[in-house]
């Protein structure tokens, strides 16, 4: 029998009778998604957290096991049995909550390319330990929370969820969100997520939730690599593209930001999907026999400086390979102008 929580006092199980049964499934609690924007939002009704470098996850526990899925539907729980284990602990019986799972460098930063480790792998990599920051509490005793205004939903995690490693509530920021998200870049971190106070969890993307970036980053699909030249092995850079409509734009190449490791295995990957036909059906990919083309399959995020006016990447930096999104969901981020 679980230990009882401060989630599970009396006045939380009251409030919990008049909320709506949950249909406790992965497929029914979809993603809420925030808006990419330019500007941070002001006024007492939002909140702001930090966005953080990792890899996002809804834990769900039902019948009394937990299970970890990925954006785009994959059960990770394998990949990271420290955290369903400690969600597991958890008082609050049937419950969703949402979070991501990081791995804090030396400086304790969230560290992309360490999680790197972490993510194609189910053994537990005992160097790389990960810590799942959990936001949000979308379902809790059974009864589904998403009605309810962000406020009070992160209430009730903060009951629940206790500060022992790996589990982490994340805390937010009131007030002035654009000193946040300066404070946030001076620290090298990714940015800041304001989301409204008051607002439900609604699944999609949502101008309720928006992103503000410290520095240009986003995912893009691998079509392609290069030979390597001098002393470098295995590739020298990968080709990169995202969708527009059902076509393959080509957006250029990133050839810094592998180690050896990182080389080889990604070269491994690539090579097995090898095709004859280049898959870019748009842009201008380079011809020649050093290029080699792929079935695009394969998500990475890369880190650049800023888009060309012939829409290429300047100065791109390869951070890593992503399973948690689909290929064809790869657009080019372009920042919204919501209502305020």
């Amino acid at each position: 029998m679980r230990a009882m929580g401060r989630a599970e006092t009396h006045a939380s199980r009251a409030k919990a009778r008049g909320l709506p049964r949950a249909r406790l499934t992965f497929a029914a609690f979809p993603f809420m998604l925030p808006v990419l924007v330019d500007e941070v939002p002001e006024g007492p009704d939002w909140v702001f957290e930090l966005k953080l470098d990792g890899v996002r996850v809804l834990a769900l526990r039902a019948h009394g096991r937990a299970r970890l899925c990925s954006r785009n539907g994959l059960d990770v729980t394998g990949q990271y049995p420290e955290v369903a284990a400690a969600i597991d602990r958890l008082p609050g019986e049937d419950l969703v909550l949402d979070g991501e799972i990081v791995a804090l460098d030396e400086q304790g930063r969230p560290s992309f390319q360490l999680l790197q480790r972490r993510m194609h792998t189910t053994r537990p990599v005992a160097s790389v330990p990960i810590v799942a920051y959990l936001y949000d509490c979308l379902a809790l005793r059974g009864r589904d929370l998403r009605g309810l205004g962000l406020r009070d939903r992160k209430a009730r995690l903060r009951e629940l969820v206790p500060a022992i490693d790996p589990l982490r509530y994340t805390d937010h920021f009131e007030g002035d969100g654009e000193r946040f998200f300066r404070a946030a870049c001076e620290a090298g971190l990714e940015g800041v997520i304001a989301k409204r106070a008051d607002g439900p969890y609604r699944g999609g993307r949502h101008p309720e939730w928006r992103k503000i970036k410290c520095q240009r980053r986003q995912e893009f699909v691998i079509g392609g690599y290069t030979d390597p030249k001098g002393t470098r092995a295995h590739l020298g850079a990968v080709h990169l593209g995202v969708y527009e409509d059902d076509a393959l734009v080509y957006v250029g190449r990133a050839g810094s930001g592998l180690d050896e490791a990182g080389l080889r295995d990604l070269h491994r990957r690539l090579h097995a999907r090898e095709v004859a036909t280049c898959p870019f059906t748009r842009g201008e990919p380079p011809r020649g026999r050093e290029h080699h083309w792929v079935r695009p399959e394969l998500v990475c995020e890369v880190r650049f400086s800023e888009w060309t006016t012939d829409g290429h990447l300047r100065h791109p930096v390869f951070l890593g390979l992503r399973e948690d999104k689909r290929p064809e969901e790869v657009r080019r981020e372009r920042a919204a102008t919501p209502r305020s």
